[in-house]
């Protein structure tokens, strides 16, 4: 029996970006896309999702305090 990891309910949703939203979201940021905190391709969640080197991930926490938090990473060996 295989456990897909995506429907656990301790892991956040993870989003493959494209380049139109990393524009669009990470535009009006002060700092640069390779300073972005890192993911490793062996990841269970970015083998899952099929995330490659380079692609950058929209991670998203429900947070009963915070509501929805969204975070980035750079999928990085």
């Amino acid at each position: 029996m295989k456990i897909n990891i995506l429907e656990h309910k301790l892991v956040p949703k993870h989003e493959i970006m494209s380049e139109s939203e990393i524009d669009d979201e990470l535009a009006d940021c002060d700092f640069k896309i390779e300073n972005l905190p890192k993911i490793k391709p062996e990841d269970p969640v970015v083998k899952q999702i099929n995330a490659q080197k380079g692609d950058i991930l929209r991670i998203t926490r429900e947070s009963e305090t915070a509501g929805n938090f969204v975070t980035y990473r750079k999928v990085e060996s």
